[in-house]
């Protein structure tokens, strides 16, 4: 492996990075600012277009609550981005059981890709439905006492419900509703966030 590790460090200028954004996805104004705010951390980790763009959307279509990553995967597929490699659809899920195996996978057929994050998580009653960027990695898994490894360079995380008792019980009774309405808001704002840093995608649908 090289100095450098696509799944867990912030290195050199990576700390310079602006700091989390936290929005309600009812915000009117949210796609906006979380494409900004994507737009402010590609520019920086990619300033020479050089880095391959990947998404890696995390969870399970088996869980309502932990489908929110492959349905963000799913809706950025439709999307036909030109050069977006996307890891994690409803079809293809990267969850707990082959994780290991996708970023293997990712660090074999990508020189030094930036890797940008996607995966649901519980919190506070009044977090509901509200979505996080932060830079760094994100430690999927931690929300239901597994280790898995850390993944990304910049990462979104969608609040779905109540944490802190019964976790699997709640993901597997959440609400499908809030949780598309999150990966839908997750997608277009990496969509409109990689127009807005140029990065060479050439032509998009937001159907």
């Amino acid at each position: 492996m090289s100095n450098f590790s696509p799944f867990n460090r912030l290195k050199g200028n990576d700390k310079k990075l602006p700091p989390k954004l936290k929005i309600d996805h009812r915000d009117p104004l949210a796609t906006h600012k979380l494409s900004n705010h994507l737009s402010q951390y590609l520019l920086q980790l990619n300033p020479d277009n050089k880095r391959p763009v990947i998404v890696v959307a995390i969870g399970t279509d088996r869980s309502t609550g932990d489908s929110l990553g492959p349905l963000c995967g799913t809706k950025l597929e439709e999307f036909s981005i030109p050069n977006l490699s996307i890891y994690g659809t409803l079809d293809n899920p990267v969850h707990a059981s082959n994780m290991d195996e996708k970023l293997r996978l990712i660090q074999s057929s990508h020189r030094n890709p930036l890797i940008i994050a996607v995966d649901a998580c519980l919190g506070r009653a009044d977090s509901v439905g509200f979505i996080t960027l932060a830079p760094g990695s994100v430690r999927p898994g931690a929300g239901v006492n597994k280790t898995l490894p850390a993944v990304g360079d910049v990462h979104f995380t969608g609040i779905v419900n109540v944490g802190g008792y019964m976790e699997y019980f709640v993901l597997q009774n959440t609400r499908l509703s809030i949780v598309v309405k999150l990966a839908n808001q997750i997608a277009h704002s990496i969509l409109l966030g990689l127009k807005k840093a140029k990065m060479p995608i050439h032509s998009y649908s937001m159907q």
